[in-house]
């Protein structure tokens, strides 16, 4: 059988999502669902995460940051997909 297709996402999520773990959520949830990639704060108060795996893991994992942890508050999620370049081993957050 052959391996899935493997794509790549992007992602910005603005509202309340720095100071409240949502990096640390983002790492956790993509681990969860086996995603390879990373996540980090942007200087414009968003944080932006770029992942690789199968599409509906990627799909999953936008939906999970579209309502994020418990203490922050999304205003605004927005994803993009691509092709995936496998550059990636694992899932970190980056600074």
């Amino acid at each position: 059988m052959a391996a899935e297709q493997q794509n790549r996402i992007e992602i910005t999520v603005r509202g309340r999502v720095q100071g409240v773990g949502f990096r640390y959520f983002v790492l956790q949830q993509a681990r969860d669902l086996g995603l390879t990639g990373w996540t980090r704060n942007q200087s414009d108060g968003a944080v932006l995460t770029v992942a690789e795996g199968p599409r509906a893991a990627l799909e999953e994992l936008a939906s999970r940051l579209r309502l994020g942890p418990p203490m922050s508050r999304v205003s605004e999620c927005s994803a993009q997909f691509y092709s995936a370049s496998g550059e990636f081993r694992g899932f970190e957050i980056r600074r």
